[in-house]
C-alpha cells in the first residue's frame, strides 16, 4: 500500500477518534464515581449547536467553544441533579437528556436560523483551523519520519491535540492524586468514603461537572472543528460509541485511547471503502456506513471478556443518619 494512503487513512483516524476519546474520557470520569452515564450523546449535541450557532453570530471560534463548554456543563448539572441530588434512575436521567438535546436544537435551530435546524455556514474566523507544529515544512521532504511528522502528527486543529492530551493526564489525576483516589473509591464503596468524612455528593457532582466540560470540547469538535456549522443529530450516535469503548477499555484511560483509535479507523476506513466493489459486485453505501456500528457490536460481544465497572456505579447514595 502507498505510504501517502497509509499516512492519510491514520490522519483520519485521529480526527475521526477526537470526539470518541473526549467523550470516552467524559464517561470515563461520571462512572468511575459511580455515575453511570448514557446521556453522553446528548451533551455532545446540545455543546455542538450552541458552540455552531455562537459561532455563526459573532465570527468568534473562542466565543462559539465557550458557549459550548457552558451549555454542556449546564446540562451535566442538571443531569447530576437528577441522578446524584433527587436520586433519581440514572439511565433515565440519561435518556432524558438525550432526547431533549436531539428535540431542543432541532426546535431552535429552526426558530433562530430558519433553516431546517442546521445553522448558517460558519466564517473562517468562526472555526478552529489546523496547527502547523514546528518544522513541519522543512521536515516534509524527509522520507518516511519527516513524512510522518508533517502529515501525520502536524495539520491538526488544537482540539485533536487537547483530545489525546487529556489522555495522560487523565491517567495522572485518576492514579496520582488524592482527588482520583477519592474519585475511585465513591465507585466502589461511598459509604467507606462518607465514613471517612468526604462528601460523596460532592464528588460525584464534581465527576459529573468534569464531564460536561469534556462532552463540551468533543461537541465543539463536531461543529466548530470538523465541520463548518451544525446540523440535525451530527452527533451521529459517537456517544454511545464512546460508552462501547469505555466498556471495552475496562474503566481505564490509555486502553480507552487505543480503543477509540479503533474505532477511528473503523470510521475511516468505511469512508474509503464507500463505492467498493466486492466479487465484481457494489457493495451499497449503507452497508458501508454501517461497518463501524457493526464492528462495535462484534467487539463488545465477542472479545471484551469479563468487564466489570465500579461497584456502586448505578447506584444513588443515601447519607445514613
Amino acid at each position: 500500500m502507498d505510504l501517502g494512503l497509509i499516512l492519510s487513512t491514520l490522519d483520519a483516524t485521529l480526527r475521526l477518534s477526537t470526539p470518541l476519546l473526549l467523550a470516552c474520557l467524559a464517561g470515563l470520569y461520571s462512572e468511575r464515581a459511580g455515575v453511570f452515564d448514557i446521556g453522553l450523546e446528548g451533551k455532545m449535541l446540545a455543546a455542538a449547536f450552541a458552540a455552531a450557532a455562537v459561532a455563526a453570530v459573532t465570527a468568534n471560534v473562542w466565543l462559539g467553544l465557550l458557549a459550548g463548554l457552558a451549555v454542556s456543563i449546564t446540562t451535566a448539572g442538571l443531569q447530576g441533579a437528577a441522578a446524584i441530588t433527587l436520586r433519581g434512575n440514572q439511565l433515565i436521567a440519561g435518556v432524558a437528556i438525550n432526547m431533549l438535546a436531539a428535540g431542543l436544537t432541532t426546535f431552535l435551530g429552526i426558530q433562530w436560523f430558519g433553516q431546517g435546524g442546521r445553522t448558517p455556514q460558519l466564517p473562517v474566523t468562526g472555526r478552529f483551523q489546523n496547527i502547523d507544529l514546528p518544522f513541519a515544512n522543512e521536515l516534509a521532504g524527509v522520507p518516511i519520519l519527516g513524512q510522518i511528522y508533517s502529515e501525520l502528527i502536524s495539520g491538526h486543529n488544537i482540539l485533536v491535540y487537547v483530545a489525546f492530551l487529556a489522555v495522560p493526564i487523565t491517567w495522572w489525576v485518576l492514579y496520582r492524586t488524592r482527588f482520583g483516589l477519592r474519585l475511585r473509591a465513591v465507585g466502589e464503596n461511598p459509604k467507606a468514603v462518607d465514613t471517612a468524612g468526604i462528601s460523596v455528593i460532592k464528588l460525584r457532582y464534581q465527576a459529573v461537572l468534569i464531564t460536561g466540560l469534556l462532552c463540551g470540547l468533543a461537541g465543539a469538535f463536531f461543529s466548530i472543528a470538523q465541520g463548518s456549522g451544525f446540523g440535525n443529530n451530527m452527533t451521529a450516535g459517537k456517544g454511545f460509541i464512546a460508552l462501547a469503548a469505555l466498556i471495552f477499555a475496562k474503566w481505564k484511560p490509555v486502553p480507552a485511547m487505543f480503543t477509540c483509535l479503533l474505532f477511528g479507523f473503523l470510521d475511516a476506513l468505511q469512508i474509503r471503502l464507500q463505492g467498493a466493489e466486492i466479487f465484481g459486485i457494489g457493495v451499497p453505501v449503507q452497508a458501508i456506513q454501517a461497518l463501524p456500528y457493526l464492528l462495535t457490536v462484534i467487539l463488545l460481544a465477542g472479545f471484551i471478556g469479563k468487564a466489570v465497572g465500579p461497584k456502586a456505579g448505578g447506584v444513588a447514595y443515601t447519607k445514613e443518619r
